[in-house]
């Protein structure tokens, strides 16, 4: 189990009468330890989202699952695209092709929904991705933070829209179409006997009998985040002090529901 040590001041000894100690002094006090005390309990839920969704048990690593919630509830109040649903998808594309690389997780309920396979874009490599391109007809997967759209029915049945939202990491996925289907080389039985999945064009592709029922559960505004071994990689929606203020705003709402 992830462990935390929290530390929060709750007593403070104020003395306003005394001229050593200024109101601006008293102020700026006051202010980091409310700053901290929102950091602490930012991290504490998320600790808790963390365990009681059974994630670590599952194989994601904390540090990246961090990194997705920080993006989703940046992504909970950014324009144009704002994201709705509750649930958070993640792809660890560090991971090999033969391993479950995708969470789809309830971040309200704390609850892991789907672990399953997914497959990178056939010139990311071949059991693992390793390079990754925003460019088009790459055949290469892309990496960051992406909003889901519509769906549809292609070549590959019901598949789902993608809308990248990383400029110059995956902000051409829509004119890719990058867009999330099922298909017949992401299942068990093709690892078992080729030693990986099939791979992609560049979308993340998923077994044939999850594939309906998980883009169902992620369609229309939900936030994606695929991560894989590119230290390049960076994101505006990565910044803590935002998520942190829409997280806020979200524990005064539930308070008031109360």
């Amino acid at each position: 189990m992830h462990k935390f040590t929290f530390i929060i001041a709750g007593l403070f000894f104020l003395n306003t009468s005394s001229p050593a100690v200024s109101n601006s002094s008293l102020e700026n006090d006051r202010k980091i330890s409310v700053e901290s005390a929102r950091i602490a309990t930012f991290e504490l839920n998320m600790n808790n989202t963390y365990n009681g969704a059974h994630l670590q048990d599952s194989g994601l690593d904390y540090e990246i699952f961090r990194k997705a919630l920080i993006g989703y509830y940046n992504l909970k109040r950014t324009s144009p695209v704002t994201i709705k649903k509750s649930v958070l998808s993640i792809i660890d594309f560090n991971k090999a092709s033969s391993e479950n690389r995708l969470w789809i997780i309830d971040i309200k309920s704390k609850k892991l929904l789907y672990n399953t396979l997914v497959a990178h874009g056939k010139n990311s490599g071949e059991n693992y991705a390793r390079k990754f391109s925003n460019v088009p007809q790459s055949e290469m997967s892309s990496l960051g933070f992406y909003a889901t759209n519509q769906t549809y029915i292609g070549k590959h049945g019901l598949s789902l829209k993608l809308t990248g939202l990383d400029k110059g990491f995956n902000h051409n996925a829509f004119q890719r179409a990058i867009v999330i289907h099922g298909a017949n080389y992401v299942s068990k039985s093709f690892v078992n006997q080729h030693g990986r999945l099939g791979r992609s064009q560049g979308c993340p592709a998923l077994p044939v009998a999850q594939s309906s029922d998980i883009i169902n559960t992620i369609k229309n505004n939900s936030c994606l985040f695929i991560v894989g071994p590119e230290p390049k990689y960076n994101s505006s929606f990565l910044k803590l002090e935002p998520a942190l203020a829409t997280f806020a705003l979200e524990m005064e709402k539930a308070q008031e529901n109360i």
